[in-house]
């Protein structure tokens, strides 16, 4: 009971309610002792006045909690540990902060809301891991957390037992704490053992869990899945076992229930082709008997058709063949084909025969044994014939012992391959899904049985944490005297105690005619009239029932059935038919090798034999013993699970439901330990830093416990209300209460005597400025008066000036007025007179001119018509005289005939004239073919110099063009820099997304993501891009477009696929048309611009296609360059530029350099020159051979090869390794890889480098946290990629590099540093800040954790700068490029922020004021770091922006609307959920602040669904993202085996240079 001098006016107080179970009033005076009532104010909304009666002291009612400890985590932290207290707490954080976790000491206890959360997803589960469960806010992780840690530090097995009642979600508890062991304990291979864990879960809901009244999925049985683990924590190996299958549910069903979900996953099915031999009709579900009988088919968002999708590739992974699969489908479709079977006759049945077809049993023999049984008489063997009941039992019996076996054959299966199969299990961590305490209007043999498991349970779990706290002050060296608790061994005892309820049970189930209410009568007889039994009762008015007091609650059993349910009985005919069948003997059979203790075993008729008569009663005693003798030797860690409604509505809290479970799953019970003992636990730092101004004497923080002993005695003069430990003090319930109250009333004093002291100095400085204002107003009224004087004689004056000026101004207006009235006459008059003289002139210019004209025209038409008669005379004229000399030729050639005839004589010598001529004239021909050939030479030198001039000025022209337009290009970048600044934080927000595009791009880049990352690339096709490839090309244009930088961006941010990337630049896209204005006709260049191509293969298929299309624009003008070949005698000769050929090759060099992860500008020129005589080897360019032999490099043996990585990486030492020159390793690997690669050694040379990239992880995996070695890594890893780079892009073969550049991303990933510093969090780098403000309660150790070490050194922020400046200082040592250092600093500080900013999520006691100011103080102190070092360029002092916001938010103010509204538009780069989170968790660590109302942060998110931004909905950030590297390519200086120094010590000198 509290202190009675804590009943003031004022104080809160629980009184009883009958709706909502408790209901908080406030005392309206204080408490007397002697009183007979209080005087109370109900708070519940009903403003009213209440007399509570009192009969004495001890009818007080329950003090309540400060509003300070409102929402506590721990509920053992309350400074009033009672049931309104816990009830009120559970709620608060249930209702008002979605927290559906909170901690009881040992126990957590998970309330269903019935709603999915966003609380389980993988970056909670790398929060949660390797953090102290104190430290952390309550969840399931966190015990799986506390479980698995504990098991790796002491090496002793765990236990996690979860419990609750149906439908308060334990199986979903289950599973996320093995998917967090999966996780965590998660193995290298592929096909492990975790997968078939998480796998185990669908076959068991399928089989075991079914719909009832209370919940969707119920599980119908018990499991305990022990999760076995190696040597270094992984999983490998599991274990299942079952407890008491509720069996009857098979065959029987309540109202708006359902059977087992696999049957109806079957009927669901039954359209598919494998399962149409089941014959399970058109509407099975409402035709069978054994699923219509609660009238649920459906269960409303569930679809029976993929559960069974995922039961069968479940299966698939554990191992179960489909064939198997299908064999385990017709045995569940042979059950329900048994439940419509007609029994009340051996006529023929479809049904039955239908069963009898799908099990390959006889139909005649089953058909008769289920209607017969077998007597033996006299020594013979009779069939009696049963009634109708007797065969409907016998067939249920059967369905339902054919069912157990199945799930007991399941269960093995599932054991079988979960089993071990690599080393040895050293420890393992078991989860109990165990049924909860129940009670219904009809309890049976079912609920019997579960309610006995929990009264071993709730044993169990007294024990524990009594143990628990008697460690405490055994640790702590307490004088403490033993504390009562109720023990239910009683009860228990009366169960299975010596002529308990099951072993009377079993005698009656032993007896020939044994019935249930003989068994009763015993019952009555035993534990009423012989030896009365406290916790067993007699209902008044039955005589079939009997009470049970359990720890609980009553429970009234109705006997019927209890026999029947124990004896389990099935024919022994029955079981002998099922054994002959080929499909399902295999159950059977085993179950005479090893009877199941979980579900029973057969037991036939009266021909049975002792193994097979143990009872169901028996097998669970037997099988819920090893269970507790399995808990006994673990550590146990408990979750209770509570069911807030009976309505499955998300976040409605029923408290009367509530209390009914706390009290059954032992919460209070551990709060009723709690608070027998010292429940208030402080270290002494704890208790000085919250009440100092309570002690007296020296406060000097070396003499702490010293001063908390001397002055403790004075506050609380009861010294069996405290106790002094080594490290702590301890409190009993109250205490701490009492202590708030005297810390109040000292606040209180003080405050007075600092408000007086204030108040006075305020009257002093009021009456002071009083005095100087009087002072004031009387100088100024005299001032006013003397500056009224003298402002009337300035009137006055005034009025004389303004007189005299004023007549002034009208007289000289007037003047001015006149005067340029005359002016302006005399202008217009004088105007007039020129314009005149102007006129005349013009009108006689224009007569001599038109003279002059028309004078001139006719003396040239004259001239034109006497020179047209001129010449039509002269051709007259020689016309007529060419007539005359073509009569006369004519007249000549008709003679010649005659001449001929005369003169035939003078042939032959006309001949020998001729020779003569011929011999003259061969003679001339030579002198003049001598001639030519020199014209030709030199005609040929002409040609040469001018094709040399051409090429010089294409390439000057080619060197203009870049240059131009370089500098258009710079202008455009000057042009866009002010709009990428204001859109840097815009592009901050798209990183996701930016980061969603690269890990979705199939195409292997230069560029990596975290995920699907490669360095490898495929050569381009030399059929494509070399030189010999490229056919005849035309001047028509190439047609690309030119996009805008922003529309670069946009693609570059947004887009999810290089595909679309690629639309962009693609080829279709019209370009600027136009040729320059300095170009001849014939040349023309068509340039494309290739901004930031992410990806080589989108640039690939750029020049593809481009070619492709230039292969089919430049085709039709083929004819052009056949006429221009004629022309020089050059028939068919293809004329191509040399400069296209030559781009071309540099664009496939710029594609084996891997260089499209930077900006990449490249400019195609395609050029038609005029006619030239080009020959076939001027117009092509030759090509580059691979040199036949290449000396420097170095040769090393196939045998070799082992040694040499051994002793060049795998073996070498670190300080060695580090003290080598940067990339020795590199150089070396490189000359080896490159003489195998000359020599024609392919396949040797791929194994090195496989064996190189292979050797470098596992050193990065060894040296991990050493960053001069990490660094020495990534430097060789960095120059080994661009020496392999450079020799590609001058090598025709490309295959023996590509092993290398395939796994060199993982390891770029591997050499960046993954860790967080808890530092920004902890680290006090102000001192006093946080310290002087410790939350009431809050730094109480949980129990039944790992107590801390004491005196440990805390993480500081020096030690955090002083691990980064190891780190910048090893990677500048090894000369890494500045952008490389700056992308590794820029994802290791995202980790952090990331970290850090999970960690403030995930804690409550670091969001307050003082903490947030302590952590934006640490931040700053990195950023100035970061910038000191210049490595805020690559997005270091970013990356840190969500964490300074959210402490911000911690820092601002939280009442009104307006700093709602600038919460939301200061924190844009946190989510909605982020931001409400840090709200709900703000807690105040001192009486001057005030947490954050529900008001205020409903405000906050009615602003925020305003608000469009990018971020996901999830709370916690990602921290497994990876940012993409990008290598900058800087080409090597050329590497010579002369040029290495290679020591001794590295015993590499079996390699002979080549």
């Amino acid at each position: 009971m509290a202190t009675l001098e804590l009943y003031t006016k004022g104080a809160g107080v629980w009184i009883p309610d009958p709706d909502a179970v408790w209901v908080s009033a406030q005392l309206l005076q204080d408490y007397s002792p002697g009183e007979n009532h209080l005087l109370l104010q109900l708070s519940n909304g009903k403003v009213r006045h209440l007399h509570y009666p009192l009969d004495s002291p001890s009818d007080l009612p329950p003090l309540g909690n400060p509003d300070i400890l409102e929402g506590e985590n721990d509920l053992t932290a309350l400074s009033f540990l009672h049931e309104p207290a816990v009830l009120h707490n559970l709620r608060v954080r249930f209702l008002d902060y979605s927290s559906i976790y909170t901690y009881c000491g040992i126990v957590l206890v998970a309330i269903n809301p019935y709603d999915q959360l966003p609380i389980y997803g993988e970056e909670v589960i790398d929060a949660y891991s390797g953090q102290d469960m104190a430290d952390m806010e309550p969840h399931i992780f966190s015990v799986a957390e506390e479980a698995y840690r504990t098991m790796t530090r002491s090496e002793k097995n765990q236990s996690i037992i979860i419990s609750g009642e149906s439908g308060s979600g334990k199986t979903v508890s289950a599973k996320f704490t093995m998917r967090y062991f999966a996780v965590v304990g998660g193995a290298a291979q592929q096909t492990s053992v975790e997968e078939r864990v998480l796998s185990s879960n669908p076959i068991m809901e399928s089989i075991g869990n079914a719909k009832t009244i209370r919940n969707d999925n119920s599980s119908r049985f018990g499991k305990y899945i022990e999760i076995g683990f190696g040597r270094k924590g992984d999983i490998i190996g599991a274990n299942m076992r079952t407890y008491l299958l509720e069996k009857s549910r098979v065959v029987f069903q309540a109202s708006a229930e359902r059977n087992y979900h696999i049957f109806y996953q079957l009927c669901a099915s039954r359209e598919l082709p494998e399962m149409r031999s089941l014959k399970l009709g058109k509407t099975p579900s409402q035709n069978f008997r054994y699923t219509n009988q609660g009238g649920e088919m459906q269960i409303p968002g569930t679809d029976d058709l993929s559960d069974l999708e995922r039961t069968r590739s479940a299966f698939t992974i554990l191992g179960v063949q489909p064939d198997q699969q299908m064999e385990l489908f017709r045995i569940l479709s042979a059950i329900l084909h048994l439940g419509n079977a007609f029994v009340f006759s051996q006529a023929d049945d479809h049904s039955l025969a239908v069963f009898s077809k799908l099990l390959g049993v006889e139909g005649p023999q089953m058909a008769h044994w289920l209607c017969h049984r077998r007597l033996a008489v006299g020594g013979e063997m009779l069939a009696k014939p049963m009634s109708g009941r007797q065969a409907v039992e016998a067939r249920d019996a059967l369905a339902k012992h054919i069912y157990g076996q199945l799930f007991t054959w399941t269960v093995q299966r599932l054991n079988s391959a979960l089993r071990a199969q690599r080393g040895h299990v050293k420890s393992f961590i078991g989860v109990l899904d165990i049924y909860g305490f129940e009670t219904f209007d009809q309890n049976s043999f079912e609920q019997f049985c579960i309610n006995y498991a929990n009264e071993k349970l709730q044993q169990q779990f007294n024990r524990h944490v009594f143990h628990l706290e008697q460690e405490e002050y055994v640790r702590e060296e307490l004088a403490w005297s033993r504390i009562e608790f109720s023990d239910n061994q009683q009860c228990i005892n009366l169960i299975e105690g010596q002529l308990g309820l099951f072993d009377l049970l079993d005698e009656e189930c032993r007896m020939p005619k044994g019935s249930d209410e003989s068994w009763v009568q015993k019952l009555y007889d035993q534990h009423l009239t012989s030896k009365p039994h406290p916790h067993f009762q007699k209902p008044r008015m039955s005589n079939s029932a009997f009470i049970v007091l359990h720890f609980a609650d009553v429970v009234k059993y109705e006997c019927d059935g209890f026999l029947d349910k124990n004896r389990d009985t099935v024919f022994e005919e029955l079981v002998n038919i099922l054994k002959a069948s080929q499909l399902v003997a295999e159950l059977f059979q085993q179950q005479e090798n090893a009877p199941s203790l979980a579900n029973g075993g057969v037991r036939p008729g009266k021909r049975a034999t002792r193994e097979h008569k143990l009872t169901v009663g028996f097998q669970f005693r037997q099988s819920l013993q090893m269970l507790m003798d399995t808990l006994n030797s673990t550590t146990p860690h408990y979750v209770r699970c509570i069911k807030p409604n009976d309505f499955k509505e998300p976040f409605v809290f029923d408290p009367k439901r509530t209390v009914q479970q706390l009290r059954a799953c032992g919460v209070l019970e551990t709060i009723r330990i709690s608070a027998a003992g010292y429940p208030s636990r402080w270290t002494y730092e704890e208790f000085f830093s919250r009440y100092r101004i309570l002690l007296r004497g020296l406060r000097s923080p070396e003499q702490v416990q010293s001063l908390c002993k001397q002055n403790l005695p004075q506050l609380i003069p009861d010294p069996d209300q405290y106790c002094f430990g080594k490290t702590k003090v301890f409190f009993r319930a109250g205490q701490v209460a009492l202590l708030e109250r005297l810390r109040a009333e000292r606040l209180h004093v003080a405050a007075l005597i600092i408000q007086s002291r204030v108040r006075g100095w305020l009257a002093r400085i009021r009456y002071a400025r009083i005095l100087w204002a009087m002072v004031t107003i009387q100088r100024y009224c005299r001032g006013a008066l003397a500056r009224r004087l003298a402002l009337t004689l300035r009137y006055t004056k005034a009025a004389l000036v303004i007189q005299k000026t004023y007549r002034m101004v009208v007289v000289r207006q007037l003047f001015l007025v006149i005067r340029q009235a005359t002016i302006t006459i005399q202008a217009f008059t004088r105007g007039t007179l020129a314009r005149q003289r102007h006129r005349l002139l013009v009108a006689e210019r224009a007569a001599v001119l038109l003279q002059a004209r028309v004078r001139g025209w006719l003396a040239r038409e004259a001239y034109r018509r006497v020179r047209a008669a001129v010449v039509l005379m002269q051709c007259c004229v020689r016309r007529r005289a060419a007539k005359r000399e073509l009569m006369k030729l004519k007249t000549e050639a008709r003679s010649v005939e005659r001449y001929r005839e005369l003169n035939k004589g003078m042939e032959v010598k006309l001949m020998q004239l001729q020779l003569r001529a011929d011999q003259q004239e061969l003679h001339a021909l030579q002198r003049e073919r001598d001639s030519l050939f020199q014209e030709r030479d030199e005609l040929s030198d002409r040609f040469l110099k001018q094709e040399k001039k051409q090429e010089e000025w294409q390439h000057q022209a080619v060197s203009e063009a870049s240059a131009a337009l370089r500098a258009e290009l710079d202008e455009e970048r000057r042009k866009y820099q002010g709009l990428l600044r204001e859109f840097a934080r815009l592009e901050q927000r798209y990183d996701n997304l930016r980061d969603m595009s690269l890990l979705t791009e199939r195409a292997k880049g230069h560029r990596r993501t975290d995920s699907t990352q490669s360095l490898s690339f495929e050569p381009p096709s030399p059929t494509l891009l070399s030189p010999q490839s490229l056919g005849p090309l035309s001047p028509s244009p190439f047609q690309p477009s030119l996009p805008s930088p922003e529309e670069v961006r946009r693609i570059s941010v947004t887009s999810f696929s290089s595909e679309r990337r690629l639309s962009v630049w693609s080829i279709d896209s019209p370009m600027v048309r136009g040729r320059p204005c300095n170009v001849s006709p014939h040349l023309f260049f068509p340039v494309i611009i290739v901004c930031e191509l992410r990806n080589t293969v989108s640039l690939r298929r750029l020049l593809t296609q481009g070619e492709i299309q230039l292969r089919s624009q430049f085709a039709p003008e083929s004819a052009d360059v056949k006429m221009w070949s004629r022309r020089d005698g050059q028939t068919g000769l293809p004329l191509i530029c040399p400069l296209v050929r030559s781009i071309f090759f540099y664009i496939s060099v710029v594609l084996n350099q891997h260089c499209c992860s930077r900006a990449v500008t490249c400019c195609f020129f395609l050029c038609s020159v005029p006619p030239s005589p080009l020959t076939a080897e001027t117009s092509s360019c030759p090509t580059q051979q691979k040199p036949a032999t290449v000396t420097g490099l170095l040769e090393c043996r196939k045998r070799d090869e082992t040694k040499l990585i051994k002793n060049l990486i795998t073996d070498i030492r670190v300080d060695s390794a580090v003290s080598l020159p940067p990339g020795l390793p590199a150089s070396v690997i490189f000359l080896c890889v490159r003489q195998a690669d000359c020599s024609g050694d392919q396949t040797r040379a791929r194994s090195l480098c496989s064996a190189a990239v292979t050797a470098m992880k596992a050193a990065l995996k060894v040296t991990s946290g050493f960053e001069p070695a990490r660094s020495l890594w990534l430097k060789n890893v960095y120059l080994l990629h661009d020496l392999l780079t450079q020799y590609h892009s001058t090598e025709d073969d490309t295959d023996t590099i590509a092993a290398f550049l395939s796994a060199a991303p993982v390891v770029s990933r591997l050499s960046i540093p993954l860790y967080s510093v808890p530092a920004l969090l902890e680290a006090e780098t102000i001192p006093g800040l946080c310290g002087s403000a410790v939350k009431l309660g809050t730094s109480r150790k949980r129990a039944g954790s790992d107590p801390r070490t004491v005196g440990g050194d805390a993480p500081t922020m020096a030690s955090v700068l002083r691990e980064l400046g190891a780190l910048h200082t090893a990677l500048s040592h090894q000369a890494l490029p500045p952008t490389l250092i700056e992308q590794a600093f820029h994802q290791l500080t995202y980790l952090i922020s990331a970290s850090a900013l999970n960690s403030l999520l995930l804690r409550k006691d670091m969001c307050s004021w003082s903490r947030g100011m302590q952590i934006r103080y640490n931040v700053s102190i990195l950023e100035e770091w970061l910038r000191s070092r210049s490595l805020q360029a690559g997005g270091a002092v970013a990356t840190l922006e969500p964490l300074i916001q959210a402490v911000q938010l911690l820092q601002a103010g939280k009442k009104t609307e307006a700093d709602a509204r600038a919460l939301v538009q200061t924190c844009t780069a946190l989510s909605s959920q982020q931001i409400v989170k840090i709200l709900t968790l703000y807690t105040p660590h001192s009486d001057l602040d005030e947490r954050v109302t529900l008001n205020f942060i409903r405000s906050v998110q009615g602003l925020l669904k305003q608000r469009s931004d990018g971020h996901p909905p999830q709370i916690l950030m990602d921290v497994r993202r990876v940012f993409p590297v990008t290598f900058p390519y800087l080409p090597p200086t050329v590497v010579h085996a002369e040029q290495l120094v290679i020591p001794d010590s590295l015993k590499i000198s079996f390699l002979r240079k080549a």
